[in-house]
């Protein structure tokens, strides 16, 4: 293939002209519209009319897209993607509608799996299952009793174990709950089987193999560009990952972009982060950021609130830090030129956020370092205006939303929702926000990230009209935040998240275009292809 140099033509397998598409990207901060690109050693070179290009570029091999929308390949700002991987080799819990159903999914994976010492899997979610109360130990006893099992709730904030997993963790009516965890209770004191954020049995459950981790890499991968991502923010990994990751991209395999945040500032950052910030494989893996969590989620009430929960007025959740301790993370992975992304659901978590952050810049005066806040999820009225002034990033997930009105208002009440998901103020405030899906919380799918951003309805349509639809973005603004946003989040705006000359070729085409449809068929939009850097890694 002859490739287009100003010395000259070279061979080159990722130089092409790619014609008859319906492209769209952000230029200059405006949508635009082009229907050729010419992709120069896995850079983008140009965009414009078919015409215009074939002109400028004769000779060059030619990629017919078909009449097909091409996008920027789509950037999801928050995911996790060793537990998406694993997700889908344990037991799936998610969309399970009783507690019966999931008991039925125990049943069947337990024994489809004779061999498994432990039975584990995630995804389960109360407020679905009619009654809307946790499940207990004896109700996994009734489904499998010679073994431990260990199911993690669908937002990672809290566990539920059978009577051996329990036994296994030496978890009795005498043990404390841990700082920052809590052990559901039965009258009598003993426990009931679900363990809340520090009280989970992270430490208990067996190691996966090192074949089992590859497995769930590959699965991961084959997900997320078949979902049309070509970048993922990876909230919270570890050293191993990290190696495997490296692994991958040293064999070339790694098909979506990671953009790496370093689990918490203790000795695995001091591990990881030794040697500073890290960009590999031409982008493919970026090391510059750490991931800290504040408090619990709101499912399972460890949301750290600053008045009590509407539907349990002794509980304010559950916070893992003061202020003082936090302001310190935030010093010891800033000064090593390491972004920060907190975790933080509550109201009181994110006043905590931003008041350790103000300590910081008191301290050290404004960086550039484009610290973030993960969820920003119930913000206090008072509080929105602190995000601009402190150059926070809110990084969101919008079916987060549409999952969690089944619940937030019995749990915040009518005055406090408000101020809750509240996407329209952010973008109104100036406040840079960037999406993603918190994954496998939520689908891979960026297209129903987008579609609940924009209409506030699940994929039903309902409630008509919209949740709260005062907070709603844009089509423009939800595409932005999936996309050069995501890519800003995380310092690349410069290397991706558009397609501007210079920049990686990362595309998408699609069935569907996602600004001329209705509203209810963009989660129906379908990735016919996904591109990394000028090479095929998906096709449909």
């Amino acid at each position: 293939m002859v490739g287009f140099t100003a010395g000259g033509p070279v061979e080159d397998d990722h130089t092409f002209l790619i014609h008859n598409i319906r492209g769209y990207t952000i230029q200059a901060d405006t949508l635009t519209n082009f229907d050729a690109m010419f992709v120069e050693h896995g850079k983008v070179y140009a965009t414009g009319r078919d015409s215009s290009l074939r002109a400028r570029f004769p000779g060059h091999k030619q990629v017919n897209g078909r009449g097909h929308v091409l996008l920027p390949g789509m950037i999801d700002a928050h995911g996790h993607i060793m537990s998406l991987g694993f997700s889908r080799l344990t037991v799936n819990l998610a969309g399970t509608r009783s507690l019966e159903e999931a008991l039925e999914r125990v049943v069947h994976y337990a024994e489809q799996h004779p061999e498994a010492a432990w039975i584990q899997g995630r995804g389960w979610n109360q407020t679905l299952w009619g009654e809307n109360k946790f499940p207990v130990a004896a109700d996994l006893d009734r489904a499998v009793g010679d073994r431990p099992v260990w199911l993690v709730r669908i937002d990672s904030h809290a566990g539920w174990a059978n009577s051996l997993a329990l036994q296994a963790a030496g978890i009795t009516a005498g043990t404390p709950d841990p700082p920052g965890g809590q052990i559901i209770r039965h009258a009598d004191g003993s426990p009931t089987g679900v363990l809340v954020d520090n009280a989970m049995l992270s430490g208990m459950v067996p190691e996966p193999t090192a074949g089992e981790k590859r497995r769930a890499l590959d699965e991961a991968l084959t997900e997320l560009r078949s979902a049309g991502l070509t970048g993922v923010h990876d909230a919270g990994t570890g050293i191993e990952p990290y190696n495997l990751f490296k692994e991958y991209g040293e064999n070339g395999r790694l098909t979506t972009r990671i953009y790496a945040m370093i689990d918490g500032t203790g000795e695995t950052f001091d591990r990881m982060g030794k040697d500073g910030p890290q960009t590999l494989f031409q982008d493919k893996l970026v090391l510059r950021s750490v991931k800290i969590i504040t408090d619990g989620a709101l499912g399972s009430r460890g949301a750290a609130l600053l008045e009590s929960y509407s539907d349990d007025p002794d509980n304010h959740g559950l916070l893992f830090h003061d202020a003082a301790g936090l302001a310190s993370k935030i010093e010891k992975a800033a000064l090593r030129g390491f972004q920060v992304n907190i975790h933080a659901i509550g109201d009181r978590a994110n006043r905590l956020v931003l008041d350790a952050h103000e300590r910081v810049r008191r301290r050290h005066g404004k960086t550039d370092l484009r610290h973030r806040i993960e969820h920003a999820q119930v913000v206090s009225p008072g509080d929105f205006p602190r995000f601009a002034e402190l150059n926070i990033i809110a990084s969101v997930q919008p079916t987060h939303a549409t999952s969690d009105m089944n619940m937030a208002g019995a749990r915040l009440g009518q005055q406090r929702i408000r101020g809750a998901y509240a996407w329209r103020t952010l973008w109104d405030q100036k406040i840079p926000v960037a999406s993603g899906s918190d994954f496998p919380i939520e689908e891979t799918n960026p297209f129903h990230g987008l579609f609940s951003a924009v209409a506030r309805t699940d994929l039903n349509g309902h409630p008509n009209g919209g949740w709260y639809p005062e907070q709603a973005m844009t089509r423009e603004e939800a595409f932005r935040s999936f996309t050069i946003n995501a890519a800003f989040a995380a310092h690349q705006e410069k290397v991706t998240g558009s397609l501007e000359r210079g920049k990686w070729a990362d595309f998408i085409l699609v069935d569907k275009d996602p600004f001329a449809i209705s509203l209810s068929e963009i989660p129906t939009i379908r990735v016919l292809e996904t591109w990394l850097g000028g090479d095929r890694v998906y096709k449909r």
